[in-house]
């Protein structure tokens, strides 16, 4: 790719940026968020189409202008987003031929899809059938039916857009073997992610953008002359400054029990005979960042989502207190009265309207606070969205942007806004800097130290144990769906979460 640029109104996404990926190398594509990873692979894989970007794209020797996602599929180039394009109520192998069916006289022949999903899958180490539907297996799983997906389609080069952002290290460390072995058969990948140890294990070459323009690229093959791919010196290209600390210096000042859960019980929504959070209690006090740590399915999200509103969950049972009053959330309206906030793991279909500008969504769970008699005073709420802003040093054009123009990272600090405006006395955070870059997160984990710092008690749920170590200062380990374990921050390491939970799995 030579000199792309691609512009949005008001904004350059992409300024003269160069790509040159060689043929059967994993190539890493890193940056903070905006700085315009996912939209360059939209530009190559033709999301974004000919002439709407600049520049000269060259794929096998010729130079080639896609004009749709189907021009770039038949010459091998598939995307796979960070957000999974999968159907969940269809099969593996309805959905790793959807659109690309094999078919005899116009009639599908299933009997070809199933045994060719069959290999697909003994091709990414999937032994589930072919019939079985995608809403029965894991993310994990799941992102491997894409790849099975983008195989079936012959692929020569693989885009994975930020693929283990969702995944427990176990599917992670599967993901990544997996990438190694499709580059033995000749396939070429680039990789799209946030997560530098992974980088740094499986990369060939690692390409850094910042602000829409390339800086470098690190040719990891060649120690002699670029030296060690280190986690440092990636991230001084990516943030160009040095980041000695990845976390908030904080001396936590903590006060009195302010949320309480007791034998609190959750059974599934659909299978009501399974119980999916197991009688915990949990205290977190004035000024407190409390974490909860476990694998992908131990529950704690279900936690999360059950007592902010019973969002989540049948048969809920158990008490909720604050400030040592019995109180009730039973629903979203009332969780937030009493001063309960939800920061979800997926912002764009539970955080945001995606469609609706920053200022709109700022303002959303405390209207009362931009409104006169009832009546939203815009000059109020455009006020207070800029605030943020500018506190959360927002990436944008202006507060009047569409959230779902704004890279991933951006959208998080919106939510964060949304939820720092309504003034809450706990603030619930689930996986609050997955997908975000490391110069985000630490403008993130500055935020929600400064929230603690100021009296709110927080509640943290995150798959990142180096995160749950540098922010918290007690962590509950979870493991399907019961605590474990419970470790102050001075004795708390990453072995002994672990262990925590293969004992108690085991």
């Amino acid at each position: 790719m030579r000199g792309i640029t691609k512009r949005f109104p008001g904004v350059t996404a992409l300024s003269d940026v160069n790509l040159s990926v060689r043929a059967g190398e994993i190539h890493a594509l890193v940056g903070e968020n905006g700085a315009g990873k996912s939209t360059l692979m939209k530009v190559l894989s033709g999301v974004y189409p000919h002439p709407q970007y600049e520049g000269e794209i060259r794929f096998q020797g010729q130079e080639r202008r896609f004009s749709g996602i189907h021009d770039s599929e038949q010459l091998g180039i598939i995307i796979i987003h960070q957000e999974l394009a999968l159907v969940p109520l269809l099969s593996i192998a309805e959905n790793v031929f959807l659109g690309n069916e094999p078919a005899r006289h116009g009639v599908i022949d299933w009997a070809v899809a199933h045994r060719r999903t069959r290999e697909l899958l003994a091709k990414v180490g999937l032994k589930e059938s072919p019939s079985t539907l995608i809403t029965d297996i894991g993310v994990g799983k799941q992102q491997l039916v894409e790849i099975a997906k983008a195989l079936a389609k012959d692929v020569k080069l693989l885009i994975l857009d930020e693929p283990t952002a969702s995944l427990n290290e176990h599917d992670s460390e599967a993901l990544l073997q997996l990438l190694l072995e499709l580059k033995q058969q000749g396939i070429t990948c680039i990789l799209i992610s946030h997560k530098l140890n992974e980088i740094a294990k499986v990369a060939d070459a690692i390409t850094v953008l910042r602000d829409g323009s390339t800086i470098t690229t690190i040719d990891c093959r060649d120690r002699a002359l670029s030296g060690p791919a280190s986690e440092d010196l990636i991230i001084r290209a990516m943030v160009g400054r040095e980041m000695a600390d990845r976390y908030p210096k904080r001396t936590p000042k903590i006060g009195e029990p302010v949320f309480e859960l007791r034998d609190w019980r959750v059974f599934h929504p659909l299978h009501h005979e399974r119980e999916v959070v197991k009688g915990v209690n949990l205290t977190v006090r004035r000024g407190e960042i409390v974490g909860i740590a476990g694998l992908m399915g131990a529950g704690r999200t279900e936690l999360a989502m059950s007592v902010f509103g019973h969002s989540y969950g049948h048969r809920i049972s158990g008490s909720v207190r604050m400030h040592g009053r019995e109180v009730d959330t039973s629903t979203v309206g009332k969780a937030v009265a009493q001063g309960i906030a939800y920061v979800t793991e997926d912002r764009k279909s539970l955080g945001l309207v995606l469609d609706d500008s920053i200022a709109h969504n700022t303002s959303l769970a405390n209207l009362k606070g931009v409104s006169r008699r009832g009546v939203i005073d815009e000059g109020r709420e455009h006020a207070v969205a800029n605030d943020f802003r500018q506190r959360l040093a927002t990436r944008c054009a202006g507060v009047h942007q569409p959230v779902v123009n704004l890279s991933g990272g951006n959208q998080q600090k919106v939510v964060l806004a949304k939820w720092l405006f309504a003034d809450p006395t706990l603030l619930i955070l689930d996986e609050p800097t997955r997908g975000i870059d490391v110069g985000a997160k630490f403008e993130i984990y500055t935020l929600i130290a400064r929230t603690a710092a100021e009296g709110r008690s927080i509640l943290m749920i995150s798959s990142e144990m180096p995160e749950l170590l540098g922010m918290c200062d007690r962590i509950h380990v979870m493991n399907e769906g019961e605590f474990v374990a419970e470790f102050e921050a001075a004795e708390a390491t990453q072995e002994k979460i672990m262990r925590a939970i293969v004992k108690a799995a085991a």
